[in-house]
């Protein structure tokens, strides 16, 4: 039988800890635009910084869903779609809120309100090793903890364990999704909520797991590559 309660406190906690990790990620980012910062902290270190702390994070949810013996149905991980239209669901996703997330920046820029970039912009490598580590570990570990942190446990389980509604609880978890994306400022995180909210109702609809979290990956390496690969800006 689950343990509802054990798996949801274990979920608080991880949520706390990586808000907590994104507001020391804001203040760092904070520091180093600063005119007299001497704080240049290297792309590759910031990508190790990254790739441990929600990996281990990652760990900690997946240990905890198999110790209480979550469902893999409460967390989207068993579904009725196939595996290739949840591909691609996911990829046609990933594509639509990329467009909808660039058109978002560009019309707040327009309009004089300020799209923090900095961190993508710590965060870009600078050599054909450093792209490899960013799209093929750093980025699948970022998408498939979010996803699984904020859709999988935050509604999936919730509203399998308690009967709450899972719109009700889409909503709830993409606010925490917006306040763990602060460094990119108060344009970025009502963006950002809004793409979090997009992700939550396609997980709801669609009860996969696999399609957010190949859409989240998408969004995240499409904006990585188009502006900073391909130095590419639309505005």
């Amino acid at each position: 039988m689950p343990n509802w309660a054990t798996f949801v406190g274990l979920t608080g906690v991880v949520t706390l800890l990586l808000l907590a990790l994104a507001y020391a990620s804001q203040s760092m980012v904070a520091t180093v635009k600063e005119p007299d910062s001497t704080t240049e902290p290297t792309a590759g270190l910031l990508l190790a910084n990254v790739a441990l702390s929600q990996g281990v994070l990652l760990g900690v949810l997946l240990a905890a869903a198999w110790y209480t013996q979550v469902p893999l149905a409460a967390l989207g991980i068993t579904t009725d779609l196939t595996t290739t239209a949840a591909l691609t669901l996911g990829v046609g996703l990933g594509f639509v809120l990329y467009l909808s997330s660039e058109l978002g920046g560009a019309t707040a820029d327009r309009l004089g309100f300020e799209y923090d970039e900095g961190l993508r912009g710590l965060l870009a490598p600078d050599s054909m090793g450093g792209w490899a580590v960013l799209l093929g570990i750093v980025l699948p570990v970022i998408a498939v903890f979010e996803e699984f942190l904020f859709r999988a446990a935050l509604i999936g389980a919730v509203s399998a364990g308690y009967g709450v509604s899972p719109w009700l609880l889409a909503v709830l978890s993409s606010m925490l999704f917006a306040m763990g994306h602060g460094a990119q400022g108060r344009t970025g995180i009502i963006i950002t909520g809004l793409l979090g909210f997009a992700l939550a109702a396609a997980f709801v609809l669609t009860e996969s797991l696999l399609v957010v979290v190949l859409a989240h990956y998408l969004v995240n390496a499409l904006e990585f590559v188009v502006h900073e690969g391909l130095g590419i800006e639309w505005i």
